[in-house]
């Protein structure tokens, strides 16, 4: 289990009026009068939007977890949560990172409700990631949460810093997977959670 799976947001080392004091320095770095009537209220609503796309450092993703049942009649099969749409942010240029994400485990005892899944996803997604990261630690919550005999991540996104600076590549996904246990040890098991989600 890694720390940044568990790490939850700190206490704030500037307050709001120096956050947006900053915006209102980028502006004018960048050639703008922050003062215009068009900018005026930018800063209030720059920081307003980044609480919310930054909202997962407030959430704890295994908590998200926490609440299981063993009333599945003896379930052991695979349970896929596929196609989870994700917004999150890169933490290198702080661009968007749109994509899906594919969750997938192999219970042992305990299952979750699956939209549980989901927001584990977002929790991690609304942070400033590299898609690497954000793949393990998916992974390790489920891991750590539920102890199944295996989890399988897939995640395909795509990255504004390639397609509206730099290369200036459109339409090109990013592919991270992350695999533990039966995933990771048993081909079969990798092959099945593949056709599930259809690659």
């Amino acid at each position: 289990m890694t720390a940044e799976t568990i790490q939850l947001k700190q206490p704030a080392s500037a307050t709001r009026e120096e956050a947006e004091d900053a915006v209102r320095t980028l502006l004018s770095y960048f050639g703008e009068n922050p003062e215009r009537e068009g900018l005026v209220d930018t800063p209030r609503r720059f920081v307003d939007a980044y609480e919310e796309f930054l909202a997962g450092y407030t959430e704890d993703p295994v908590a998200i977890l926490s609440r299981t049942f063993e009333e599945v009649e003896g379930y052991k099969d695979i349970v896929l949560m596929r196609d989870i749409r994700f917004e999150s942010h890169c933490e290198h240029h702080i661009q968007p990172m749109i994509g899906i994400a594919h969750v997938a485990y192999l219970p042992s005892s305990r299952v979750v409700g699956i939209s549980k899944l989901a927001r584990v996803v977002d929790a991690f997604a609304r942070r400033l990631q590299s898609q690497e990261t954000l793949t393990n630690q998916i992974a390790d919550a489920v891991e750590q949460a539920l102890q199944p005999r295996g989890v399988a991540v897939l995640i395909e996104a795509e990255h504004q810093c390639i397609s509206t600076r730099g290369v200036h590549k459109t339409g090109v996904a990013c592919v991270t997977r992350a695999m533990t246990g039966e995933f990771e040890t048993d081909v079969r098991a990798e092959e099945r959670f593949m056709r599930l989600i259809g690659k």
